[in-house]
C-alpha cells in the first residue's frame, strides 16, 4: 500500500475488508470484490471528510453518502459498524438473513445510517443528484449572512455497472448543467463487471464523457494510495462550480489469491482458501472470524458531537431569524403548513367541462403558494402537463446566464427557483425526485405523459420501496389522447402502476375529485402517489343532483344510488369513464334496472378501508357488477367478481379523434348498458 498510511489506517481498512469477506462467506452470498478493492477510498472519505454523527444519524446538516453500487452493501455495513452506528456485530454476522437489518442491498428505512435504498445500478447516483439539488435549494432559501445553516456535501460511490447505465448518463448530464458543486462521485474503476472484464461491452472514454457533461474529473492511479485519494477528495471539495468525478483505479478482490482482479470476485463468496490467503498476505489472523484489532473502533468512532455543535449554531440562527428557523423545522419534519388547503378551487355543475390536467394545474398554483417546499417539474412537458409553479422561478445554477433561457416559470431564480427542468430524462427525473425526498425538507413532484411511466417505472418502484413522499403526475391518461396514436395512448400503464406495493394510484373522475386527489397525495406520508389525469375535458359531476360529496379520500364511494336504494346492478368507473358509467346508469334506471354508480378513483385507498365500509359500497349480494375504464381489464375481477364483467381495452389504441376511438373500442354508455344486461342475463 502506497500513500504512507499509519498502522491504524491500515488496520481499519483491513477490518472493513475482512468483516465484509467473513460476512459474505458466512452467508454464502454476496459481492466481496468491491469490499476488498474500494475499502481504502471508502475509509479515506469516512475518516477524513464525511461530516456525520453516528449518535444522531439523521441530523439535518450531515453529509450524505449513497452507495450507488448497492451490491457492495457489506462495505457500507462494515463502515457503519466500525464508525459507531447502531449496527452491532451480530447484525454483520447475520448478513442477508431473515429478520436482519443487513439485507443484501441497502435499505434506508431498515438500517441506521443508510441514506438510500440502492441496488439497481445508477439509482443511487441519481438519488445523490437529487440530494444535492435539495441541499442547494434549501441553502438558497434559508441561509443568511453569518448563518450557513445548510452547508453539506453529497457523496456517492459508483462502479463500472453504474457508469454503463443510461440512468447515470441522464442524471450526470443534468447535474453538470446545474453546476452542483457539492456533489462528489467516487468511481470504483476496476475494469471488471459480473460477467467478465468491462472491455467486453464498455470501452468509452468516461473521463471525456464527464468533462463534456461539465464535471471536474480527477484520476487516482492506485486505489490503495490513501494520500492520493485524500488529495483528490480535497480538490473535489474545493471545486464549487462543478460536480466532481474521482476515478479511482482499484483492483477487485484485492489480495485474494486466484480471485484478485477477476470477475470471479464480483458476485460470489471468495471461499475459505482465498479469504485465508488474503488475510495471510495482509498479516491478518484467519481466526477468529469478524476480528477487529484493538484500537480500531476508538480510532474510527470520533464523529460524535458534530450534530450538537450544529444545533448550537441553529439556535443562534433561531434568535436572529425565528420565522425561518420555524419554517425549516416544519419542512424537515414533513408537516404541512397551517391553512395549506385553503383557497383551492371548487367547481359547480354549471361550470364548463375541463381536463383534469388543467384543473390539477390550477390546484397546484394555490398549493404552491401555500406550501413553499413543493418543488419539481416535468420531462420537458410543463406546457402539456400544466405543472409549472407560476412565479416561483426556474431552478438553475446562479452562474447560468439569462440569455437564451426561455420559459414561463417567472425567470431564473438560481437555486431558490422551484421549477426544475429535468429535460427529456424520465428515468433520471424520477430517481432524482426520490433523492430529494430522502434528503428531506422538500416535497418533490414529477410530471410526464402516462405512457412514459414505463420510462420512469424503476424510480417509482424505488420510491415505493423507500416509502418516500413523491408525487408522480401523469397526464394524457388514455385513448383520449386521440390522433397521436397507440404509441402515446396508455392502456396497460395504469394497471402496471397498481401492481407496485406502497404506491397510491389516483385517477380522479371530474374537476372536484382532481382537487381532492392533490389534497390526498400531499397528506400521504408513507409512500409515493401517482395522479392520473386527462387531456380531454370532463364534465363537472352534479353532486347536488346525486346528493353525494366526493369521497375520494376513501378510494371508492357511491356517486349515484339506485332508485329506492336497492341496486340490481353496480357500475364502477374511474377517471373519464365515470361520466360514461353515470350515463349508462341513468339509461339502466329508465329501463327498469336500478343501478348504483360507484366512483373508484383509487384501488389502494379503497382497500385500506375496513370491511364494513367496502361491503357497504359493494354489497356481496349484488353480483351484477361492471367496471368501466379505458385500459386493460386485468385486475378488475377483484371488484366485479366472477359473475361480473369489465368494460375496457385489452388491445392497443389507434390514431383518430379521441371520441371516435372511444366509440369504436366500445367505451360508450350504450355498450356498458349492453354489458350489464348480458351479466344479468347470465347469472
Amino acid at each position: 500500500m502506497t500513500g504512507q498510511p499509519n498502522d491504524l489506517d491500515l488496520q481499519s481498512i483491513n477490518a472493513i475488508r475482512f468483516l465484509s469477506a467473513d460476512a459474505i462467506q458466512k452467508a454464502n452470498s454476496g459481492h466481496p470484490g468491491i469490499c476488498l478493492g474500494a475499502a481504502p477510498m471508502a475509509y479515506a472519505l469516512w475518516s477524513r471528510f464525511l461530516r456525520h454523527d453516528p449518535a444522531d444519524p439523521d441530523w439535518f446538516d450531515r453529509d450524505r453518502f449513497v452507495l450507488s453500487a448497492g451490491h457492495g452493501s457489506m462495505l457500507l455495513y462494515s463502515l457503519l459498524h466500525l464508525f459507531g452506528y447502531d449496527l452491532p456485530l451480530e447484525e454483520i454476522e447475520n448478513f442477508r438473513q431473515w429478520g436482519s437489518i443487513t439485507p443484501g442491498h441497502p435499505e434506508n428505512f431498515l438500517t441506521p445510517g443508510v441514506e438510500a435504498t440502492t441496488g439497481p445500478l445508477g439509482q443511487g447516483l441519481a438519488n445523490a443528484v437529487g440530494m444535492a439539488i435539495a441541499e442547494a435549494h434549501l441553502a438558497a432559501r434559508f441561509n443568511r449572512p453569518g448563518f450557513e445553516i445548510i452547508n453539506h456535501h453529497t457523496y456517492s460511490l459508483a462502479g463500472d455497472g453504474c457508469m454503463m447505465e443510461g440512468l447515470t448518463a441522464e442524471a450526470s448530464s443534468l447535474a453538470g448543467h446545474l453546476k452542483l458543486g457539492k456533489l462528489i462521485v467516487l468511481y470504483d474503476d476496476n475494469l471488471i463487471s459480473l460477467a467478465g472484464s468491462t472491455g467486453l461491452a464498455f470501452s468509452e472514454d468516461v473521463e471525456g464523457r464527464y468533462q463534456a457533461y461539465g464535471w471536474q474529473v480527477i484520476r487516482v492511479a492506485d486505489g490503495n494510495d490513501l494520500e492520493a485519494i485524500e488529495e483528490a477528495i480535497r480538490a473535489a471539495r474545493e471545486e464549487t462550480g462543478k460536480p466532481s468525478l474521482i476515478m479511482v483505479r482499484t483492483v477487485i478482490g484485492f489480495g485474494a489469491p486466484g480471485k484478485e482482479g477477476s470477475f470471479k470476485a464480483h458476485g460470489s463468496p471468495l471461499g475459505p482458501e482465498a479469504i485465508a490467503g488474503a488475510k495471510k498476505a495482509a498479516g491478518w489472523p484467519d481466526e477468529p472470524k469478524f476480528f477487529i484489532p484493538p484500537g480500531v473502533l476508538e480510532h474510527c468512532r470520533k464523529g460524535e458531537g458534530r450534530s450538537a455543535r450544529w444545533r448550537e449554531k441553529f439556535e443562534a440562527y433561531r434568535k436572529e431569524h425565528p420565522g425561518l428557523a420555524d419554517e425549516l423545522e416544519r419542512a424537515v419534519s414533513g408537516e404541512l403548513p397551517e391553512g395549506w388547503d385553503e383557497g383551492l378551487p371548487v367547481f359547480a355543475a354549471g361550470d364548463k367541462p375541463a381536463a383534469t390536467r388543467v384543473v390539477s394545474g390550477k390546484a397546484m398554483q394555490v398549493l404552491g403558494e401555500r406550501i413553499p417546499e413543493l418543488i419539481g417539474g416535468s420531462a420537458d412537458l410543463n406546457p402539456s402537463t400544466k405543472t409549472t409553479l407560476d412565479g416561483s422561478g426556474d431552478f438553475q445554477s446562479p452562474e447560468v446566464p439569462d440569455e437564451g433561457l426561455e420559459g414561463k416559470a417567472g425567470g431564473k431564480w438560481g437555486y431558490s427557483g422551484r421549477n426544475i427542468h429535468f429535460g427529456v430524462r424520465e428515468h433520471a427525473m424520477g430517481s432524482i425526485a426520490v433523492g430529494m425526498a430522502l434528503h428531506r425538507g422538500v416535497i418533490p413532484y414529477t410530471a410526464t405523459f402516462l405512457v412514459f411511466a414505463d420510462y420512469e417505472r424503476p424510480a417509482i418502484r424505488m420510491a415505493a420501496l423507500s416509502r418516500q413522499r413523491v408525487i408522480f403526475v401523469f397526464t394524457h391518461d388514455s385513448i383520449g389522447v386521440g390522433e397521436d396514436g397507440p404509441t402515446h395512448q396508455p392502456v396497460e400503464q395504469l394497471t402496471a402502476l397498481r401492481t407496485i406495493p406502497n404506491l397510491t394510484v389516483i385517477r380522479p373522475g371530474d374537476p372536484n375529485e382532481t382537487v381532492e386527489a392533490w389534497k390526498t397525495a400531499l397528506q400521504e406520508r408513507e409512500g409515493p402517489t401517482a395522479l392520473i389525469l386527462t387531456r380531454q375535458d370532463l364534465p363537472v359531476i352534479d353532486r347536488d343532483r346525486y346528493g353525494k360529496a366526493s369521497g375520494l379520500e376513501k378510494g371508492g364511494y357511491i356517486l349515484k344510488e339506485a332508485p329506492g336504494g336497492k341496486p340490481q346492478a353496480i357500475l364502477i368507473g374511474t377517471g373519464s369513464e365515470v361520466a360514461v358509467a353515470l350515463a349508462a346508469g341513468e339509461i339502466l334506471d329508465g329501463e327498469g334496472v336500478p343501478t348504483r354508480v360507484v366512483s373508484m378513483p383509487s384501488w389502494e385507498l379503497f382497500d385500506r378501508q375496513d370491511e364494513k365500509y367496502r361491503q357497504k359500497i359493494l354489497p356481496p349480494k349484488v353480483t351484477a357488477r361492471v367496471s368501466v375504464e379505458a385500459g386493460i381489464t386485468l385486475g378488475w375481477e377483484r371488484y366485479v367478481g366472477l359473475k361480473g364483467a369489465a368494460v375496457g381495452i385489452d388491445r392497443f389504441g389507434a390514431s383518430a379523434p379521441g371520441e371516435i376511438i372511444f366509440e369504436k373500442l366500445g367505451i360508450t354508455p350504450g355498450k356498458v348498458v349492453k354489458r350489464v344486461k348480458s351479466v344479468i342475463g347470465n347469472r
